[in-house]
Parts: C-alpha cells; structure tokens; sequence
C-alpha cells in the first residue's frame, strides 16, 4: 500500500492554458482546465482526439510546462519531472534485447535503486500480474496484453504514489482490453496508487473510475466531471448488465456529445 504524510490533493489542475507555437501557427490544446485528482482516486479522462488529453498528463508529469496557470503534485508546484510519477503510455515499449524481468528491473537501475529491492518488487509484480512464468522470455514471445503487463510492471516497480496512463490498452482487440480493465482495477485497488487514466472508451471509463473528466474538443476544456458512483467491487460482466453502469455511460456520452457540438458555436 502507498503510504505517506501528504494530506490534500494529490493533483491540482488550475486554470491551465497550453499553447504550441510554431512560425506558421498557434495551436491552443488547454484552455482554462481545471480539476483534482484524491489520494487514492480513480480518475478518467475522456474526449475527442486532439482536444489535449494526454498534453494534461505530460504536464503532470513535468514534460510540458503550461503556458499560463497552475499546477502541483502532492501539493508541491509542478516544476520537472518527479520520482512520484510512473507513466504507463499506449505502445509498451519494450526493450526488445531485455527479458521480462530486465525490462521491469530497467526502472530501478534507471533510479539507482538497491539491486535485491529492486529485484524483490520485480517478483512481486510479476506474481501480481501473472507474469511470473514469463521472467525469462523475450519480447516478442508476449502477446499484446502481456507486453502492456510487463510496461505496467515497469512503471510501478518504484511503488509512485501517482500512476499516469495514456491510452494504455488502444490497440489491444476486445477481449484483451476486457481482461487488462479487470487487471488494472485489481491492481490499483491492491496498491493504492493513485490513477489519472486518458482513455477514448466510454464504457473503459466508467468501469475503472470513481470520477470521470469530460473534455470538449479543442481548445479542450472540461465541460463536466461525472461521478460514477458504482460500488468499489465491480464484477465486470454483472457491472456491464447494470442499469447504473448503463445511466452512467448514457450520460457520459451525452456529456461529450453536447460538449463537441458546444465548441463549434
């Protein structure tokens, strides 16, 4: 479990404008976003491609610095890149020449970790995520959903009380995404890590969420941030039957479709 002395929000998002300029254009991706991210909270964001999703992410991470308002991580201002920070992003990017387990341990050598905790976490990473009879193979021995496993794996292997994830399962088929939704909410509700999760699926994020981030399409704004309020153990098959799960998504959709109509008046 994340333990730890910090109280309040674990990410402010205030009144955060980004623009990218080139010697052609100005591209306004965030204008005026704001929202909070609790300890421990599950939170989505969704909207149309383009609107700056994953530019939110970058600038919680300290990749990209705003270009006006404000923003903290575990009420400290975002300034550069933290090590309370894992970022688990679309493609897994695997070392291909690396095992399994020297793909996860990578991480720890990166950060100069001691090398038996590093190794320590690695196997219980692997136990936790079914991976264990997999340490010693190659990347391209791993289906999809395995290889995002193991970038999952990597990304939480120096327990960051912050986990950050772009489109983690886009380009997985159906049934892969299905059974790594089940993973990932076990996961964090295992570690306790807090997740801000960027994600195209309506119903992806409804299922994983306490609080989803409606955004309009760009300049991104929020337009509503929705409670999802279904119970904290969520079968998944029984959760895709419910009439609250139903509402939910219905109104999710509704949110983004008023939103996207909003933005070409």
């Amino acid at each position: 479990m994340i333990t730890g002395t910090h109280t309040g929000d674990d990410i402010e998002i205030r009144d955060v404008t980004v623009r990218f300029v080139s010697k052609s254009k100005t591209t306004v991706a965030l204008e005026n976003a704001s929202f909070s991210v609790r300890p421990r909270e599950f939170v989505s964001i969704v909207g149309p491609s383009g609107c700056g999703k994953s530019t939110l992410l970058k600038l919680v991470a300290g990749l990209v610095r705003p270009t006006g308002g404000e923003l903290a991580l575990r009420g400290e201002p975002v300034r550069a890149t933290s090590a309370e920070i894992g970022f688990v992003f679309q493609k897994a990017a695997l070392l291909e020449w690396r095992t399994v387990r020297r793909n996860i341990t990578l991480q720890g050598e990166m950060r100069r970790m001691p090398r038996k905790e590093v190794e320590r976490r690695a196997r219980e990473l692997m136990e936790m995520t079914g991976l264990l009879d997999f340490a010693d193979a190659m990347p391209h021995e791993l289906s999809g959903g395995m290889q995002q496993r193991v970038s999952l794996c990597r990304a939480l292997l120096h327990r960051p009380p912050v986990l950050l994830m772009d489109e983690p399962f886009g380009a997985l088929d159906a049934l892969t995404r299905e059974a790594m939704n089940i993973e990932l909410r076990r996961i964090w509700r295992e570690t306790g890590t807090t997740v801000l999760l960027v994600t195209h699926s309506v119903a992806e994020a409804v299922y994983l969420s306490d609080r989803v981030v409606a955004m309009t399409a760009r300049p991104g704004r929020v337009a509503e941030i929705l409670d999802v309020g279904l119970p904290p153990d969520r079968d998944y098959s029984a959760t895709m039957r419910a009439e609250e799960f139903g509402r939910k998504t219905s109104a999710l959709r509704a949110l983004l479709g008023s939103a996207h109509d909003g933005a070409h008046d």
